[in-house]
């Protein structure tokens, strides 16, 4: 489960529950916020955002366009309960002859809500990976949005400018109403995309129902971008695209930051087979390279992986990139 891969902030922080006043709910089929006064404290307290109705569109648009069916993951989790009683964990998870997986999940309890919806593809393709992870708790709402690059950047591409270069518009009709999010370390800035939205924002109806239009204008996007990528036929490419694929996810299982949380909602045990099985699946097939091996600089001397949370590069405290989508550090 994911907000960022290292935005420098931990979601733990915000899992402390606060004073409350105020009840913020939607329904299932429109975004309509209310708020209800519960007492005279200046803090909020999040009762229910649900973001039941972002995956439901999202697999609407999908099944206008492909044919989805579940996958072998959605038997196995469909629901769990947290270990405190009160945490409900909801998982979508769906395939295609070209997407691998297309999953959801959502947390909610009375004092937050998190969803994480991502598509990986077949390794015959190499489309960019969808990324939606949102987490909204009582005083903020942090949310990372994001056709995360399947290969690396650098200034212009041949990859850039076949997925990038042309659906610009997409992130300068957002970027007013969410703008830069804040410090994003430079370790993790190498997965991340022109297109990416990170921001902070407090809760209300207009921030929402902009958030659900640019949640579904990116998905869009990438949808499109699925339907007309061609099989790669070049052996060595998928293997490429396979590696890429496969460093993305070895990355993510071992440096997500959800992990603090998804171990103190379901335990150790569990919140490990959630983010290598489900979240991050692949990781142990699509390939037998190990962290350390993608990325030896983070190994100590007694040969374990460093887990600290930022151990190289700069931090961005703003956007590293111009208006034409150039890294500009």
């Amino acid at each position: 489960m994911a907000l960022s891969m290292e935005s420098g902030f931990s979601i733990g922080s915000c899992f402390k529950a606060p004073n409350p006043p105020v009840l913020i709910s939607a329904s299932p089929k429109k975004i309509n916020f209310t708020l209800r006064r519960r007492s005279k404290s200046l803090l909020f307290r999040v009762s229910a955002v649900s973001y039941k109705e972002f995956a439901e569109s999202a697999l609407e648009e999908t099944r206008k366009r492909i044919v989805l069916e579940p996958s072998h993951l959605q038997e196995k989790y469909s629901s769990m309960t947290g270990l405190d009683g009160k945490t409900e964990l909801r998982m979508l998870a769906f395939k295609s002859s070209k997407i691998r997986l297309l999953r959801s999940m959502a947390i909610e309890n009375e004092t937050m809500q998190v969803f994480d919806f991502a598509g990986f593809m077949e390794p015959e393709y190499d489309t960019p990976i969808f990324c939606a992870n949102f987490f909204t708790s009582a005083n903020v709402n942090i949310v990372v949005l994001d056709l995360n690059p399947l290969h690396q950047l650098t200034d212009q591409t041949d990859y850039q400018e076949k997925y990038y270069n042309k659906i610009m518009s997409i992130y300068h009709k957002y970027a007013e109403t969410f703008p830069w999010g804040g410090k994003l370390t430079g370790e993790s800035i190498k997965f991340f995309s022109p297109l990416v939205m990170w921001t902070r924002f407090s809760s209300s109806q207009e921030k929402h129902k902009a958030l659900f239009s640019a949640f579904l204008e990116y998905y869009q996007a990438w949808l499109e971008m699925t339907i007309q990528v061609r099989e790669e036929m070049e052996p060595s490419q998928v293997r490429a695209n396979c590696e890429a694929q496969h460093k993305y996810l070895t990355w993510r299982a071992q440096k997500d930051p959800g992990h603090g949380l998804l171990k103190r909602l379901v335990g150790e045990e569990k919140a490990m087979e959630l983010l290598r099985d489900f979240l991050f699946n692949g990781v142990d097939e699509l390939g037998t390279k190990t962290f350390i091996d993608y990325f030896p600089e983070y190994q100590t001397e007694d040969g374990t992986v460093n887990d600290k949370r930022s151990i190289i590069g700069k931090s961005y405290e703003t956007r590293p990139w111009d208006l034409t989508g150039q890294f500009i550090g």
